[in-house]
Order: C-alpha cells, then structure tokens, then sequence
C-alpha cells in the first residue's frame, strides 16, 4: 500500500556523485506514488549518457522521469531554464496527483528552486564571450578566475579554479548587468518559494564514496565513453557547454593527444572525486537541510524521510 503526503511538498533528495542518490529515489517514489525531477545539469542533454551516469529505463523501474534528454549538447542552457522548466515539472506531477522528488547534485539548480531565485535572462554576447576566451587561451584560466573573485568574492569561492563555465559566467553578469552574481540573488530572493520544500542529502564516508566514484570511473570507461564522446563531436557541430562536462572534457584532451590513456582515466577520477568534496559544502550550507547516513541503507532511510514529513 502507498503512503501519501501533502500535495504541496516537494522532497528534495541531494548529495555527492556517485552516493546513491538514483535508487533511494526510486524507491521512495515506489513507496509515495512519486515522480522524479532531475536536477542535474549533464543530464539535460541528449547523447550524454555513459559520461553523466544517466538513469536508464530499467533503473526507473516504471517511474516518470522530468527534465533528462531536453536539450542537445550544441545548445546552451541556462539556470533559469532549468527553474522554469523544473516548477512547471513541478506543478504537472501535482495536478496529476502525484508527488515531485526533485533529485541531483547540481546545487545551482537545487537552490534556484528552494529559495526561489529568479536569474536574469541575459543575452549571450558572443563578442564578449570570445574576448575571454581569448583571455583564457593567453593568460590562463587561474588570471579570470582571480578576475572573477576580485568582482563576486563569494559567488568565486563557491567554485573551482578550474570551472571555466562559471568562471565566465561570474563575468559575463557583470559585464552585461552591472551587478555581480551575488547581488542579483540576494534582489531575486524577495518572494519566496513556491512550494514546501523538505531538502534531504545522502552523507557517504568519505574514503568509502572515493572508491565508488573511482569504481564508476572505470566503469564509464568500460562502457563505452570514449566511443560516445566521440560520436557526439561527429554529430554535432559546436559546444557551448556540454563538452566542459566533467569526464567529457578530459576525453577530448586525450583525442587530441593532450594527455595519454591512464593521464585521462586519473584526470576523470580526481577531478570527480574534487567535484564530490565541493558537493558536500554546497548541501551543507542549505539551511534545515536533514542528512542522511547511507551505511542506513535505502529502507530506513525512506521511514526517516517520512517522519520528517509526515
């Protein structure tokens, strides 16, 4: 027998790569007569599956899926899309009497939705765009990144040296807008959400989550993911985004030669393992956030989810 909530909650379920998030999440909308929100930001894309950990039709196990396979790696896409495409998902699941998990571990996605922040539409200035990347081929990535922290210090130090995507972007609002990154959240946090959401994040032993995540590495290799890398560069023409991805931009560095097979492999394991650390200090600064042990296993996990709502 299912259990229900009220309609008007949404349970978020987040947490590191690699720490489980996809079969607590399934199985939770098997008990709750739940549908499932992705908040993932590689998965949006078609074509993408091997490299982005996709769930796969028979992982869902029947269970209705939003916001996986929308959008193609040649096209950009930005936080706000995701938001509204998310809470009309949203609202879509509760009008047919189900209930939303929104699941992932895009943090910029997540906080979009449980605090309501509206992001600018911004036109791409593709002047601007190819100014600095022309930066980044001549001075380095690591002087925009400095860049970027002398602008928006704190929306900076949110992120990677190495994340040229939101590096650029920390730059790109500035330069069209005036304001940093920063500023235009706090402006855009005025309303509140919409929904009631109930925010739960899967917390992994951190040596034990390194192993699953190099274990799932090697995996990805052995299923294919530089034979899908490569048909994705022979279908598509260009790449705003989509081959920045983690373990994607490390195989093109090897199909050009700029590193050797085992350089590419290690590449993919510790940025994927830098990646999971930054994860688990972006859901620790959610506010009322409830943490979940995974050695507590999936069942358990799912009664104390429903005590925390019910």
């Amino acid at each position: 027998m299912k259990e229900a909530i009220s309609k008007k909650d949404v349970i978020v379920i987040g947490g590191p790569t690699a720490s489980g998030k996809t079969g607590l999440s399934i199985e939770l909308a098997k008990r709750i007569n739940g549908q499932i929100v992705s908040a993932d930001s590689m998965q949006i894309y078609k074509d993408m599956d091997i490299g982005t950990a996709k769930v796969t039709k028979e992982e869902m196990q029947g269970i209705k899926h939003y916001m996986i396979d929308i959008v193609s790696p040649d096209k950009r896409y930005s936080v706000a899309e995701f938001k509204m495409g998310a809470e009309n998902a949203i609202e879509e699941i509760i009008r047919n009497g189900y209930t939303p998990i929104v699941v992932g571990g895009t943090g910029l996605y997540i906080n979009s939705l449980i605090y309501n922040i509206n992001y600018p539409k911004l036109e791409f200035d593709k002047e601007y765009r190819e100014y600095l990347e022309e930066k980044v081929i001549t001075e380095g990535l690591e002087k925009l990144y400095e860049q970027a922290k002398n602008i928006d210090n704190e929306a900076a130090s949110k992120i990677s040296k190495n994340d040229k995507k939101r590096i650029l972007r920390i730059l790109e609002i500035y330069n069209q807008t005036g304001k940093t990154k920063t500023e235009l959240e706090i402006i855009s946090r005025a309303e509140p959400p919409k929904y009631n959401y109930k925010v739960f994040a899967i917390n992994y032993d951190r040596s034990k989550l390194y192993d699953r995540i190099n274990h799932r590495v090697d995996k990805m290799i052995e299923q294919g993911l530089i034979e899908e890398v490569k048909k994705i560069k022979e279908k598509y023409n260009e790449f705003p985004t989509a081959m920045q991805g983690l373990g994607y931009k490390e195989v093109v560095q090897y199909l050009e030669n700029r590193c050797t097979y085992d350089e590419m492999i290690e590449k993919i394991k510790q940025e994927s393992r830098r990646y999971a650390k930054r994860q688990i200090t972006w859901f620790k600064a959610i506010k009322g956030l409830i943490w979940l042990n995974s050695e507590d296993g999936i069942q358990r996990n799912i009664e104390i989810i429903l005590e925390e709502i019910n």
